[in-house]
């Protein structure tokens, strides 16, 4: 297809998505406050008193569009895999057969790390550091929670934990395609630690110990990416060789299929 007919393609798949998406929007927000709201505050009031499990909301529109967003998120994360394939339908046509092999495996893998990374934020992070955030401090300090600003941090966690737990997908991938070697990521294993604090300090909340709870399994990641890059050359180099040795072996039966007429006219 020329450039237009790509493009003319590339619009109907976005208005399948938005289609669906609009209708997926409506369909959670009517499911947003009574479950995906009472979700998201679980780990919260778990560390406060009844009397104080409330949040506010400090201008009249507020609580309307805190809802819109939470329905807009589910609606995202619920309906992604049809938009992963609608995208795959799109792409797949100009791929090799050995290119789509590697697609597959990494986009349901890149979608149970990003679902990983979410949970991990919601059963690990959460409870540890909500508890620490509402217990530190005087016991005359009363925490008043907006709406907009905790549910607000919750989304932002839950993506970012996400993103950031499809470092190995990423990094496996470039390692599959030649893009990176085992041997660079061992010997930028520092600068990597380095970027990864560094990451980890922006992500997480501002305590010490979020921090570490990101960057022990990032670390871990980064290093069995190595270990299965590693591997991946390794059997890269052996189909190499068998390959070199069959059509060694295919050189050589040659040879002697053309040089036994020869043998046969010199006797």
């Amino acid at each position: 297809m020329g450039f237009w007919q790509h493009f003319d393609e590339l619009r109907r798949v976005a208005m399948k998505c938005l289609y669906v998406f609009f209708g997926g929007f409506i369909i959670c927000y009517f499911f947003t406050n009574p479950y995906v709201m009472q979700w998201l505050r679980e780990p919260l009031f778990k560390y406060l008193p009844p009397d104080q499990q409330k949040l506010y909301f400090t201008n009249l529109f507020e609580n309307f569009l805190t809802h819109l967003k939470i329905a807009g998120y589910s609606a995202l994360f619920l309906f992604s895999p049809y938009y992963l394939l609608q995208f795959w339908k799109f792409i797949a046509p100009g791929l090799t057969p050995d290119e789509r092999k590697k697609v597959v495996p990494f986009v349901l893998s890149g979608s149970f790390f990003f679902v990983a990374g979410a949970s991990f934020a919601y059963f690990v992070l959460f409870p540890l550091g909500f508890k620490f955030f509402i217990q530190y401090g005087l016991p005359t300090d009363m925490p008043l929670l907006t709406i907009e600003s905790y549910y607000g941090t919750c989304l932002k966690l839950l993506l970012l934990f996400g993103l950031a737990f499809e470092l190995p997908v990423i990094l496996v991938f470039l390692g599959s395609i030649g893009a990176v070697s085992a041997r660079a990521l061992q010997s930028n294993r520092k600068i990597a630690i380095i970027a990864i604090t560094i990451v980890s300090a922006f992500v997480a909340p501002p305590d010490a110990i979020s921090m570490l709870l990101l960057m022990t399994p990032l670390i871990a990641m980064y290093e069995a990416s190595t270990w299965i890059i590693a591997k991946i050359e390794l059997r890269r180099a052996e189909k190499l060789e068998r390959e070199m040795d069959a059509e060694a072996k295919a050189a050589h039966e040659e040879a002697e299929r053309l040089a036994d007429p020869l043998r046969g006219e010199s006797r």
